[in-house]
């Protein structure tokens, strides 16, 4: 409450944001946002990770009352700016980042680094911008791997993105979270946002674990609304809910149930952690990891 509070006491006219907390503050509930008068907003905006259709609904309606523009970019520490955004004046679809940032050759690329439209592929930057890093520090190895390896004098993002019909442009996530089942690809997101729309789910996260026939298949870890308990009716719901919106090759291999998910400072969930508990891996690099008790917690399950 404290935060609708404070925008219409200052009059606050720009709320942004990461998806993560807009969910959690959409978990609440609606008569907390509408126990205040907001119409100072006039914008609004979403990045560091990719926001599902149902979460940009409920900030276009009944965060911005249906009149604010949702600014939802694509950018990054490293390149000091974006590469994606919409423009305030133009249509939005839900979870759209409108297309390229001004001056920005941005594109899609499929394995073959060829472009693409209508399908997934990799977010990628044709020429340099003013303000893209020129290294890392003391690392110029790495940086070059990192950025520049996969195809030659275009910048590879790590992101996983796609441009419609329309030319609207949309993230699924990161790539190196992707999951490839029976030959398709889908962003985690895509999952995700199917079992967020269930009354009893606050979050979800999604990743793809081996299978000897499919490539891989999904697993999936939720986190319950207070007053929901877990059992295997939920657990059969929700199974039967990808199933039903994704079809069967994508049918969850299991739904665990956790009190949280491993996420770093700034709220982004931490998919890779997740899935080298669950595949029993090294877990690398855990400096950004914000709470690691949700790791604990969920290498109980993968022990269970």
């Amino acid at each position: 409450d404290r935060l609708w509070s404070m925008i219409e006491k200052l009059g606050v006219t720009t709320l942004g944001g990461s998806a993560t907390v807009f969910r959690m503050l959409k978990k609440y509930g609606n008569e907390f946002v509408e126990a205040h008068d907001l119409s100072s907003l006039r914008m609004l905006g979403n990045t560091g990770e990719a926001i599902d259709p149902d979460t940009w609904l409920w900030l276009h309606k009944i965060v911005g009352g249906e009149k604010c523009p949702i600014i939802n970019l694509s950018g990054g520490t490293e390149i000091f700016g974006c590469f994606l955004l919409p423009l305030p004046v133009m249509p939005l679809k839900p979870s759209t980042l409108g297309g390229p940032g001004l001056g920005m050759d941005i594109d899609v690329f499929n394995d073959e680094g060829k472009p693409v439209r209508g399908e997934v592929g990799y977010l990628v930057c044709k020429k340099p911008a003013p303000s893209m890093t020129r290294g890392f520090w003391k690392e110029p190895k790495r940086y070059i791997e990192t950025y520049w390896s996969k195809w030659p004098n275009v910048w590879y993002h790590g992101d996983w993105a796609s441009i419609d019909e329309d030319d609207f442009w949309f993230l699924h996530g990161r790539a190196d979270d992707v999951i490839k089942v029976a030959g398709k690809r889908i962003g985690p997101a895509e999952i995700e946002s199917i079992l967020n729309q269930h009354l009893a789910v606050y979050e979800s996260a999604c990743i793809g674990v081996p299978h000897e026939i499919k490539g891989e298949e999904v697993m999936c870890l939720v986190v319950l609304k207070p007053g929901y308990e877990p059992s295997q009716e939920l657990r059969d719901e929700l199974v039967g809910e990808v199933v039903k919106y994704m079809g069967k090759p994508f049918r969850p291999r299991d739904v665990s149930f956790v009190g949280d998910l491993p996420r770093t400072r700034s709220g982004k969930i931490m998919r890779r952690l997740m899935k080298a508990v669950m595949l029993g891996k090294e877990l690398g690099d855990t400096s950004a990891l914000e709470n690691p008790k949700a790791l604990e917690e969920i290498t109980k399950v993968a022990k269970s």
